[in-house]
């Protein structure tokens, strides 16, 4: 962890008001390794309130090395996750399951998996749920769940737009909506305590130096000094979270959520163009830096889409973001030059 990573675990922990709720509780992490997960995992272990994680992993020794030194409060089973949550052991009060593809080429390339990793686990973990009565769980969703919306409208959770079926790319927003509709569905049959948690775009520090997603992208050129190049025209808009608010905002929804819901997670007051965000990142952090403009459709981004995602639902639990576009971006930057 470097220093702003730091910095985001110790307000987290300071200022968590509902820590008492996760006291001597056993939490199974899935997607440990990727930025939500491995900050989840910090934000919890640093609440220290006898909390006990456990985490499935592809390879325990880039776990390990990840998060360094770690006492039994931290346990990794290196395992294939459908085969772990086929065959889950185990008396855990809490499941909150993270584990998601990030890349648009490996969905586009692979999606059979990207779909089949959706569903299957969830509903694995969702039997488990089942038959273990005490044990609540958060399944996180993404804003990808609503598909191509083209008015510039405020979006609640009861909305969708159009997906096309035909686009190999879609194997993610289709499986996302697949596992929602299966967590509602167990909640509304079986009574399984379940929510979801819609996320937007979620980044701060920890994001990884070669991460190819926009913001990252953008980041370094600003960083580096060299121009931002867009392989769009820019006209998808979306707002943004930070980590440790995505973080809070999860741990509200499965404390205070109601079973069988979606909350979207997103800072409201971030909406803004993939274009614009291109320009005001040149305008505050390097004026010196062009935007260029160089179409490639090599890189599978998802398709153009207006997703002005109201988080009125979540903030009526008791939530609510602390940081704004420019911060988020500060940190983030300050990060990967560290």
């Amino acid at each position: 962890m470097n220093r702003i990573q730091r910095q985001d675990i110790c307000e987290f922990a300071c200022n968590f008001t509902l820590s008492k709720n996760l006291r001597n509780s056993d939490i199974l992490v899935t997607g440990a390794t990727g930025l939500i997960g491995s900050t989840l995992v910090r934000c919890l272990l640093a609440l220290n309130e006898n909390i006990r994680i456990c985490c499935p992993v592809r390879n325990k020794d880039k776990a390990i090395s990840m998060y360094g030194e770690t006492d039994s409060s931290l346990s990794f089973v290196e395992s294939d996750l459908l085969e772990f949550t086929e065959n889950l052991k185990g008396d855990f009060k809490y499941i909150i399951h993270c584990a998601s593809p990030t890349d648009g080429k490996y969905m586009a390339s692979n999606p059979v998996e990207t779909y089949e990793l959706s569903t299957d686990t969830t509903r694995n973990l969702l039997r488990y749920a089942k038959e273990h009565k005490d044990c609540s769980m958060v399944y996180i969703s993404s804003l990808e769940y609503y598909g191509q919306i083209f008015e510039e409208k405020t979006i609640t959770e009861d909305q969708q737009g159009y997906i096309d079926i035909k686009s190999p790319r879609s194997s993610y927003p289709l499986g996302k909506r697949s596992a929602e509709y299966l967590c509602r569905a167990y909640a509304m049959e079986y009574g399984v305590n379940v929510k979801t948690a819609r996320l937007t775009q979620t980044f701060g520090a920890g994001v990884a130096a070669n991460d190819n997603r926009v913001f990252a992208q953008f980041a370094r050129s600003i960083i580096s000094g060299n121009d931002i190049i867009m392989h769009t025209d820019g006209t998808s808009a979306k707002p943004y979270v930070y980590t440790t608010d995505c973080i809070r905002a999860i741990l509200y929804i499965l404390i205070k959520g109601k079973n069988g819901e979606s909350y979207n997670v997103a800072n409201d007051d971030t909406y803004i163009s993939i274009k614009e965000l291109a320009y005001f990142l040149r305008d505050e952090f390097n004026p010196s830096i062009k935007v260029r403009f160089e179409k490639n459709t090599e890189m599978k981004y998802a398709p153009t889409t207006k997703l002005k995602l109201s988080s009125e639902k979540l903030r009526q639990l008791g939530w609510k973001p602390l940081y704004g576009l420019k911060e988020m971006f500060e940190r983030l930057i300050n990060s990967m030059k560290e």
